[in-house]
Parts: structure tokens; C-alpha cells; sequence
């Protein structure tokens, strides 16, 4: 293995092609890390220090440093572990469209299992063996499309960073995206904006451009993804299109 790979990294990679096998009992790497997940999706990155990590599988912090290095380790090993690739990527998708848009709708369900993912510290582009396992299924949906392997990659990248921005201002608007909540700041939008001062913007008020329908439900309610993903898929599309022509 590599020995520059970063702390964590190397502790990653070596576990990649290491024989499976199940914990013994006491201290050990996955024990730590699973603990560390679940203080993460009850209690967000803050909940997580290793002295919480030690008190929650009953040993003294410094025990755990047998094991890993340092709280960065552990949130190198806590993203990779979270990050498993669904067997659904696996399956064949005649279409590149379709194939984006299950790639997207099974991320955006890690990422709001466990949505401290998204206030992780981005150190660089993604290099995890699992992140590395999204970003190849992603690759294998675009394989005929007839785009160049730049733009492919190009691609990739652009609909990953914006699922993540997506990710955490959903799970940041939390409450703020009820039903409840829009029509109060659609009542409050209105009473502010004047036609004089803000003369489009109280067209688009007028028009309804922020309030839901009567009819939406719950689930329509909620702040998604796929506008901005389709106009993404769109530019995508024309790009083939430009490629083949």
C-alpha cells in the first residue's frame, strides 16, 4: 500500500483486501467506528469526540488510540462505512438518464440517514474505497454516451457536489420547510413587497411562485432535489447530443 495515504486512509485501503471476519470481543477498529456512527446520527458531528466514543463501549479514552490516531481517523472511517454502495448501482440501466437519477435518489437516502455526512470537512475530492465506488458506478452510467472521460468525470462531480449542497440545506431548513412554514413566509412575502419597489418579485408572489399548491402533500412539502437536478440532466443531455452531432 501506498505509504503517503494520509492518516485514516491507510488504515482504509489496508482493510479493503484484508480477509472478513468477525470482531473478537473487547476493543476493536469496527467497534469503535460503529459506535461513533450511531452517537453521529443521534446527536449530529458534535456528539462525537472520543471520549464519548470510549464511554459508549465501555473502555477509557486513551485505550482507543490503539486503534486509530486521531478524531480525523475516525471520521475518514465513519464516512467510508456509511457510504456502502447499494447493490440497486449494480444493475444494468439501459438508459444514462434513469441511471443519474437512481445513482441521486440512493445517495440522497444516505444522506439523510445520516446527515451529518454533509457537515463533514471536505479536505479534497473524493478518495474513500467507497466514494471511490460511487464515483465509478456514476462513470459506468455515462460509458455510451459518447462524452469524453474528462467530461464524464466533469459530470459526475458537478451532480455529486450539488446532491450535497442539496443534502444539508434540507436537513438545515428541518421545520422551516413545512407546510406551515411556507405559507407564513408566503403571507410575509407579500405583505413586504411592493410592485414599485420589487416589481418582479411581486409578479412572481402574485402568481403563487412560492406558495404549494392546496393539494400538495406532506411529502411534495418537503425541500427535494429533482428541479435542479433535471435542469443539470438537461445540460447533460445537450452536451451528448453536441458530442454526437
Amino acid at each position: 500500500m501506498n505509504e503517503k495515504l494520509p492518516p485514516g486512509l491507510d488504515l482504509l485501503w489496508e482493510r479493503l483486501d484484508a480477509p472478513t471476519s468477525e470482531p473478537k470481543p473487547g476493543l476493536s477498529l469496527s467497534r469503535i467506528v460503529h459506535a461513533a456512527v450511531e452517537l453521529a446520527d443521534a446527536g449530529g458531528l458534535d456528539a462525537v469526540s472520543m471520549g464519548r466514543i470510549a464511554e459508549r463501549l465501555g473502555f477509557t479514552t486513551m485505550s482507543l488510540y490503539r486503534h486509530v490516531k486521531s478524531k480525523h481517523e475516525v471520521l475518514l472511517l465513519m464516512l467510508d462505512a456509511v457510504a456502502t454502495v447499494p447493490a440497486e448501482l449494480d444493475e444494468p440501466c439501459a438508459d444514462w438518464r434513469l441511471g443519474l437519477q437512481r445513482w441521486c435518489r440512493t445517495q440522497w437516502a444516505m444522506l439523510h440517514t445520516h446527515s451529518w455526512v454533509t457537515h463533514l470537512p471536505i479536505a479534497g475530492p473524493p478518495i474513500t474505497p467507497n466514494q471511490l465506488a460511487w464515483t465509478d458506478r456514476a462513470l459506468a452510467v455515462l460509458r455510451d454516451t459518447g462524452l469524453t472521460e474528462r467530461d464524464k468525470a466533469g459530470v459526475v462531480l458537478l451532480i455529486a457536489n450539488y446532491l450535497l449542497s442539496a443534502a444539508r440545506l434540507s436537513t438545515e431548513l428541518g421545520p422551516a420547510a413545512s407546510g406551515e412554514s411556507v405559507a407564513a413566509y408566503s403571507t410575509l412575502l407579500g405583505d413586504l413587497v411592493d410592485v414599485r419597489r420589487f416589481p418582479a418579485l411581486r409578479t412572481a408572489i402574485d402568481a403563487g411562485a412560492f406558495d404549494y399548491p392546496p393539494d400538495a402533500t406532506e411529502q411534495e412539502r418537503r425541500f427535494d432535489y429533482s428541479f435542479g437536478l433535471d435542469r443539470i440532466l438537461d445540460g447533460v443531455a445537450a452536451l451528448i447530443r453536441q458530442h454526437a452531432g
